[in-house]
């Protein structure tokens, strides 16, 4: 007989508590399969809060379908039709593509001849490629760097750590460097003096926040566990990260403070509807503010949707709701009724008077104004805060490395997540005709996005045309706010098939339908609009489109070009977080700290930069703050880690390098170089060897001995050699 397929339970663990009982009583054997292990606990934590004595084994991989074997008396049921969420089969290669390696050799082999590199000991050089020269009669391979006055200067490929590609103000060259000349050690004294004195400022300020009490939330109980369990994908391992994060900080008695940064559509909201819950269970009130009325009304439906048939009162605040409505919910806040609220900065007026305000919840803290923060600072005492934003580590992240506030960091896209198809093309209208007309055909929506507010009835008539029962709306800023707001919430609604608007699509807009975007006029977006524009589309498990409208390429600026074909190129989901990140950093170099540092970037690249400030951070920790750390220094957290020094450098008259006839390519060469120069660890190096001797054959004997470099280098390090 063949085996019967599992049924869907519906996250009701009554039911599913009858039927393993049953089984058991039966006989049968029971398997949970799942690819994540938190799983198995949250399912052993569920059965053990509700008292169900009910043993199963778990198998850490799953299937698309659980079965009961009646034969063999085997039940194998899978965690995502227990809890209903979304299952796609991960493929080796996306976890590869994922990974953090991905992004570091796709970032370097952008790397060319006659590139802008810091060497952090030397300063700005042209990349002159890999080259062979005799030390001591013997050969070894090296990087080639030109400074000031053609003078050169050979890299060992033991020290690629020290380099990295420069990125600065986009279309402005660096100055390059003169050797021995001492100007760039006083450029980085001088940076590093000024950031100290605004690290100091801030250390302060988290010292102050230290010795704050709060409210100790108590430990994750059944309901919890069953919420994070029915998440729809499973989690990444950042978004795991920063959910434990969160928690352990509410659990502590120091009211939270930390900021969760990621990429669009990285999964920031789900750790902010755990965090909320929890806050809830507690019997504290949760306040969660953003910058919009159509983001409060889509947050709402988000936390509705997450939160149905938990005990939870949720309401959400903005110009959109009547008086009647909000006098309503005002009162039903003063008296502790309303668990959660969001809402935009009508939160934050005096009318607004909390019960029990236990959790504030920001999104896209750097949208709002200064009167808005210095109220939020008022609301903030003995609360806990978490802050969130969409926008690739975002200028508040500097604060967060100096230590003013906690953070978390999600660069892993969803496992359900495709790849946004990019493509730049000329206004052809055959081209758009397809694109609208498939994504219709998959009743799916559109966004058109035009920086012409007077081009924009021009385009509607055009689509109209072109897609005759397409139903075109138009939005811009311009609009009277209730009239956007109702045309927003009718494309929420699909009552319109193509959004025809400005660039407020940028702002936040969640709409999981729409996976197709076409931005005319593309040349004139700077790098991080259009990569947040792309952002607003492939939030679903659908296959996205982004049409880039541009002329010719021939009749652009050199930077245009260059901007569209980073972004042609540069689709993957990861190499898109990257993408996005240099370019915020890069553009808001001069405001990162305030307006006196503004020209530091520019000099030391952002790399440089990042080393100086975590550089500096650490001084201030381990001198001036030493006594504030004293808990991180008696675990035995040294915030210099466990090395005696930062750094080793290993000069050799052997050979150790990949000879030619063995690793062909320059490129891949230093690709591996890189790779290896990365390695921490011996179980790291033994895979890495393994990788070699799959992809190239036996190690030759100068192979084997540059991998030694690698763990004697280590050890120098911890001896201070």
């Amino acid at each position: 007989a063949l085996p019967i397929l599992q049924g869907v339970f519906h996250k009701n663990f009554d039911i599913i508590s009858s039927t393993f009982r049953q089984f058991e009583s039966d006989g049968y054997k029971i398997y949970i399969l799942s690819d994540s292990e938190p799983q198995f606990e949250r399912l052993r934590s569920i059965f053990d809060d509700r008292k169900d004595d009910i043993r199963f084994t778990p198998v850490l991989r799953t299937l698309h379908e659980g079965f009961v074997d009646n034969e063999r008396k085997i039940c194998a049921f899978t965690d995502h039709q227990i809890f209903e969420r979304f299952h796609k089969y991960t493929l080796k290669s996306d976890r590869v593509r994922s990974g953090k390696l991905a992004l570091s050799l796709k970032e370097l082999s952008q790397i060319e001849v006659g590139d802008f590199i810091v060497h952090v000991d030397h300063g700005v050089g042209r990349f002159g490629g890999l080259v062979r020269t005799a030390v001591n009669g013997k050969m070894q391979e090296m990087i080639k760097l030109t400074y000031l006055n053609d003078d050169k200067i050979f890299v060992s490929i033991h020290s690629l750590h020290k380099l990295a590609k420069y990125r600065g103000k986009e279309g402005v060259p660096p100055k390059l460097n003169k050797l021995g000349s001492g100007a760039w050690n006083r450029v980085k004294e001088r940076t590093k003096s000024k950031l100290k004195d605004i690290a100091r400022d801030l250390i302060q300020l988290y010292a102050a926040r230290r010795k704050e009490k709060g409210f100790a939330y108590s430990p994750d109980g059944y309901l919890q566990h069953e919420l994070e369990a029915s998440f729809i994908y499973e989690d990444t391992p950042d978004q795991l990260k920063a959910t434990e994060a969160v928690k352990a900080d509410m659990e502590s008695e120091r009211p939270m403070d930390r900021l969760v940064c990621g990429d669009v559509g990285f999964g920031k909201t789900e750790v902010a509807i755990r965090a909320a819950f929890k806050a809830a269970c507690d019997g504290k009130q949760v306040a969660v503010l953003v910058p919009t009325t159509v983001l409060a009304y889509q947050h709402y439906q988000t936390f509705k949707h997450r939160l149905e048939g938990l005990p939870v009162s949720l309401e959400y605040l903005s110009r959109a709701r009547t008086a009647k409505d909000t006098r309503r919910i005002l009162e039903e806040l003063k008296e502790g009724k309303v668990d959660i609220l969001i809402g935009t900065h009508k939160l934050i007026s005096k009318s607004v008077q909390w019960h029990d305000l236990g959790l504030l919840i920001i999104d896209e803290e750097q949208k709002f104004g200064v009167s808005t923060k210095e109220k939020l600072r008022q609301l903030k005492v003995n609360v806990d805060t978490l802050t969130m934003s969409a926008t690739p580590i975002p200028r508040t992240l500097q604060f967060s490395l100096m230590g003013a506030r906690d953070m978390s960091i999600m660069r892993t896209p969803p496992p359900n997540r495709y790849p946004i198809q990019t493509e730049v093309i000329t206004f052809d209208k055959s081209v758009i005709a397809d694109a609208i007309n498939f994504e219709m055909s998959r009743n799916g929506q559109v966004f058109f996005v035009c920086d012409r507010i007077a081009k924009l009835t021009e385009l509607k008539l055009l689509i109209e045309k072109l897609v005759p029962d397409c139903r075109v709306a138009i939005g811009h800023g311009q609009m009277k706010p209730e009239e956007l707001e109702k045309i927003i919430m009718g494309f929420i609604n699909y009552d319109y098939d193509l959004l025809l608007s400005t660039t407020i699509v940028e702002n936040g807009i969640d709409i999981s339908n729409a996976n197709t975007i076409i931005v005319n006029d593309a040349h004139r977006f700077g790098l991080s609009d259009l990569h947040q524009m792309r952002g607003r589309v492939g939030r679903s498990n659908k296959k996205a489109f982004c049409y880039l409208i541009a002329p010719a390429k021939a009749c652009l600026t050199p930077e245009s070009r260059r901007r569209l074909e980073a972004l042609e190129t540069f689709s993957d989901l990861g190499c898109g977080f990257n993408l996005a990140m240099q370019d915020l950093d890069i553009r808001g170099a001069g405001n990162l700290l305030g307006s006196e540092q503004s020209g530091f970037m520019e000099d030391l690249g952002y790399e440089t930069y990042q080393k100086i400030l975590n550089q500096a951070v650490t001084e201030l920790k381990n001198d001036e703050f030493g006594d504030l750390y004293q808990e991180e220094m008696d675990e035995g957290q040294q915030l210099t880690g466990d090395d005696f020094v930062d750094d080793c450098s290993i000069e050799s008259d052997l050979e150790m390098y990949f000879p030619d006839t063995y690793v062909p390519g320059s490129s891949e060469r230093m690709l591996l170089y890189r790779e290896l120069d990365r390695i921490e660890n011996d179980d790291d190096l033994a895979a890495y060897r393994k990788r070699i001797i799959d992809r190239f054959g036996p190690v030759p004997r100068e192979g084997e001995e540059l991998m030694h470099v690698v763990s004697l280098r280590r050890l120098g390090k911890r001896l201070g050699c």
